[in-house]
């Protein structure tokens, strides 16, 4: 995938290269209200390619290093912003695709990467769950070649809780402490949408955490 050496998907040597920072990445302009935006790396280079080839190729032995990369910059975005006494459960909501999306490609790739972070989070004895909270009402277009005003537009009002979620959630009855998570990070649209979603029913997210985010919001700290 970085060497292009035949073989395997990710080398050792490139899996290493990876070397992420995780930062807060403010999109330019910030949607008004967005929570702290959080991203492993900047989306290029080697990510890019993984992060394409993963959502778009089904490439999907490439979930596991996103995942980690994931888990690395929700991991750092929980110990600057909730430095609990006592840690509470991070609940990881992966931002929806559209059904149609789902379809064409044959699986749910941030979905995936989700609950590859989840599970690394866990195994480093800081509990994590995946819950898929968040659904996209009709009419979503793709968001690909949109800019930050269009994707604002295209996303007002586009995400919804799925109730048969919160109720199973409800009924587990344990605190957590929410975070919107995604593959990449671009104007913050998207991260805005889900953090109003899950706000209107009580839920209120810490931290919207992506794999990595375009240049304009490169991470910096």
């Amino acid at each position: 995938m970085g060497c292009a050496r035949p073989g395997r998907l990710l080398c050792v040597s490139c899996a290493d290269a990876l070397d992420p920072h995780p930062a807060p990445a403010w999109p330019t302009p910030r949607p008004p209200g967005l929570i702290d935006p959080w991203a492993a790396t900047s989306y290029d280079g080697t990510v890019r390619a993984m992060i394409i080839g993963h959502k778009e190729h089904r490439l999907l032995a490439l979930a596991a290093p996103l995942g980690h990369l994931l888990a690395t910059a929700v991991a750092a975005a929980a110990t600057d912003l909730v430095p609990d006494v006592e840690p509470v459960d991070l609940l990881l909501v992966p931002v929806p695709s559209r059904p149609t999306s789902v379809r064409q490609r044959g699986h749910d790739p941030t979905a995936s990467l989700v609950r590859v972070a989840a599970a690394r989070l866990t195994a480093r004895g800081r509990p994590a769950r995946c819950v898929p909270l968040l659904r996209t009402r009709p009419g979503v277009a793709d968001q690909s070649g949109l800019d930050a005003g269009a994707r604002a537009v295209n996303l007002a009002g586009a995400l919804r809780t799925h109730p048969p979620s919160l109720r199973r959630l409800a009924r587990d009855g344990r605190p957590v402490h929410v975070v919107v998570c995604d593959d990449v990070l671009t104007t913050g649209a998207t991260a805005a949408e889900a953090q109003r979603a899950l706000c209107a029913v009580g839920l209120t997210p810490f931290a919207a955490v992506a794999v990595a985010a375009t240049r304009r919001h490169t991470p910096v700290g």
